[in-house]
């Protein structure tokens, strides 16, 4: 593939390096190029620099469901930063269960073992201040993520039903300890506020470097029930917004309409516009995707002109298929609501869960971590309409 050349007027460096599947030698020389094009491991960290590998673990899945960054990038970067002299710890917050556990499902642990990576605590919580935020000045998180010399984010590419595509800037949100990630879903029901929430915890925690795995992607109902799609990419960039955006270009999805791009522009924190990023490597163009299976309308689908009484027939709302359901419960656990918003008809956890719409937030934290993919959202027809 020929090599697209530099913008000089780019404020933003993404390097887009081709990756045919997870052969470890391939993933490993395909990390040494894209670290390469940006200018070496050594411009992200020091020796004896306490540096924080930040996965995408969600609740832990086999490394064939394509649900968590893949062990051999996991692997391959926490090489890199090994080489370089770095203490090399790795963490993130499971939507429910502990992450010694989901790390192992997902074969990060056995890595980690291997290479000498130990497992940060991510339970021990910290609050923080931070008076540039644009709407959260008090963030509790991981005492881990804030003691740290230095983060590098390894987000998987995947579709998100509430953030449209999760990428770098969502994937620090794992750096909130525990359930504290529902009490924010409960304080900011509202994408806009959710979303600019996202770039104040990246703001705050300045991850150096984002390594995103998109050999296999995920398109459909993600981040955890989606259906694994080759991209045969990885994304490289100190700018977790640009990033972002060139995922989106990867896959034909307009930047504006993924919530984190416009406030994490204007917070500072990174540049969405095609002409303010330079993508270095791989021609994009050869490397993309258009009928990657994604809602390309806004998130922010609910127009506040119209009447609150027709919520319901124009925003999304997650729907329980009945012969996926195991009835296990997740998503009455994981609602972040109190009472909660999905729970079994008359306490009868024999029978399929049932949903109080008027009371759902619609956050998808059900069908974001439904362990058997049994939650869909779904758009009602005025909603296609009127997005059309």
């Amino acid at each position: 593939m020929s090599a697209p050349v530099p913008d000089p007027a780019a404020k933003a460096r993404v390097a887009l390096v081709a990756c045919p599947d997870y052969d470890p030698q391939r993933v490993q020389t395909a990390l040494q190029r894209g670290i390469a094009l940006l200018g070496g491991v050594e411009r992200f960290v020091g020796r004896n620099e306490r540096i924080l590998l930040k996965p995408n673990v969600l609740t832990g899945a086999s490394p064939g469901r394509n649900v968590c960054t893949h062990p051999a990038v996991f692997a391959g970067v926490a090489r890199l930063l090994l080489e370089s002299g770095a203490k090399v710890s790795f963490g993130d917050s499971p939507g429910f269960g502990s992450l010694a556990a989901a790390a192992a499902k997902a074969g990060l642990a056995a890595e980690a073992r291997e290479l000498g990576v130990t497992m940060a605590d991510f339970s021990t919580p910290a609050q923080v201040s931070f008076n540039e935020a644009l709407i959260a000045k008090q963030l509790v998180l991981a005492r881990a993520a804030v003691e740290a010399d230095g983060i590098v984010n390894l987000p998987k590419m995947k579709t998100h039903g509430f953030m449209r595509l999760t990428g770098a800037v969502k994937n620090v949100f794992g750096c909130v300890p525990g359930m504290r990630k529902g009490e924010y879903h409960v304080k900011m029901p509202r994408v806009e506020h959710f979303a600019a929430m996202l770039v104040d915890v990246c703001r705050r925690l300045k991850p150096r470097l984002s390594v995103m795995d998109g050999i296999v992607a995920m398109e459909g109902n993600g981040p955890g029930s989606g259906t694994p799609r080759p991209m045969k990419v990885l994304l490289l960039s100190d700018d977790p917004v640009a990033l972002d955006a060139v995922f989106c270009r990867l896959v034909r999805m307009p930047p504006q309409h993924v919530p984190t791009m416009v406030p994490g522009a204007e917070s500072g924190l990174g540049f969405w516009a095609d002409g303010s990023i330079a993508i270095l490597g791989d021609d994009a163009d050869s490397l993309a995707c258009p009928d990657f299976q994604v809602v390309r309308s806004p998130a922010a689908e609910m127009d506040r002109s119209f009447p609150y009484y027709l919520k319901k027939w124009i925003t999304p709302r997650p729907v329980i298929d009945a012969g996926l359901c195991q009835k296990c419960g997740v998503c009455g656990e994981v609602c972040p609501l109190e009472p909660k918003a999905v729970r079994p008809p008359n306490g009868d956890t024999d029978r399929v869960p049932v949903y109080d719409y008027p009371r759902c937030i619609r956050c998808y934290c059900c069908q974001e971590l439904c362990p058997h993919g049994a939650i869909a959202i779904r758009r009602p027809v005025l909603s296609r309409l009127i997005h059309r």
